[in-house]
C-alpha cells in the first residue's frame, strides 16, 4: 500500500461514472428519462423539461430532490420510470474487480441513486460481492450529496470514522463535504458531465483518470 494511504480503513466509492467509465454513457439514458418524466408530469415541452431538470440538479443537488420539494413527487414513481434503461452498455472490468478484492479494509458504495438501481449496476460490473454495503439516497433521508447532512448520515449509519476513510467520486463538488469531515478524497477526472475537466481545489487529494489503474498503482502491481 502507498504509505500515504496506509491509514485508510474504509474505502467509499460513488457509483455512476466512477465504478464504470463515463464513456459507457449510461447516465445519458437516465438524463433523457428524467426530462421525459418532467415533461409528462408538468405538461411542458421537452426543452422546458430539460431546463427544469438542470435547474433542480444545480439548486437541490438532484433532480429528484427538486421534484420532491416542489411537486411532491414520490421517489418510487420517479425511480421506476427513470431507471427503466438498457444496461447492456456496461461490462465487467476484471482489473477493477481484482483491485477491489485486494484493497484492505471495508468497502462501501455511497450514491444519490437508489439501492435497487445500484444493485443492477453492480451486477453488470461483476461487483455484486465487492462491497459491504450500498448507502443510497433513501438511507440519507432523500438528502443528496453534496449536502453535508448526507455524509453525516452515511458515516453514522455505516459506522465510518472520517479520518480513516477515503471517498472517490467523479463530481468534484461532492468531495468538498467529505474533505471537511476529514476524509481523503479522490476525484475521477473522466470528462463526465458532472465534473468539469481540469477542476482542481484544495479539497481534492488525488486526481485520477481510471479507478482500476490507480488502485493497482497504490497497491503495487500484481
Amino acid at each position: 500500500m502507498l504509505p500515504a494511504l496506509a491509514h485508510i480503513e474504509t474505502w467509499i466509492f460513488d457509483l455512476d461514472n466512477t465504478l464504470y467509465p463515463a464513456s459507457a454513457n449510461l447516465f445519458a439514458q437516465i438524463d433523457a428519462r428524467m426530462s421525459a418524466y418532467i415533461a409528462r408530469l408538468l405538461s411542458v415541452p421537452h426543452e422546458e423539461a430539460v431546463r427544469i431538470q438542470k435547474h433542480f440538479f444545480h439548486t437541490h443537488g438532484t433532480t429528484l430532490s427538486g421534484l420532491m420539494r416542489e411537486h411532491d413527487v414520490q421517489p418510487s414513481d420517479f425511480y421506476g420510470f427513470v431507471h427503466d434503461i438498457d444496461m447492456e452498455v456496461l461490462a465487467e472490468d476484471a482489473r477493477l474487480v481484482r483491485a477491489l478484492a485486494r484493497l484492505p479494509g471495508r468497502k462501501l458504495v455511497f450514491t444519490n441513486g437508489d439501492a435497487a438501481y445500484a444493485g443492477r449496476v453492480l451486477a453488470r460490473l461483476g461487483l455484486s460481492g465487492s462491497f459491504e454495503a450500498v448507502h443510497d439516497i433513501e438511507a440519507c433521508g432523500y438528502v443528496p450529496k453534496p449536502d453535508p447532512a448526507a455524509y453525516a448520515a452515511m458515516c453514522a449509519r455505516q459506522n465510518v470514522a472520517p479520518a480513516s476513510a477515503l471517498f472517490m467520486d467523479d463530481m468534484a463538488r461532492n468531495l468538498a463535504p467529505a474533505k471537511a469531515l476529514g476524509m481523503t478524497t479522490v476525484w475521477i477526472d473522466n470528462g463526465s458531465e458532472q465534473g468539469a475537466p481540469g477542476t482542481a481545489s484544495d479539497f481534492i487529494d488525488y486526481v485520477v483518470g481510471d479507478p482500476a489503474d490507480w488502485l493497482h498503482t497504490i497497491l503495487g502491481e500484481e
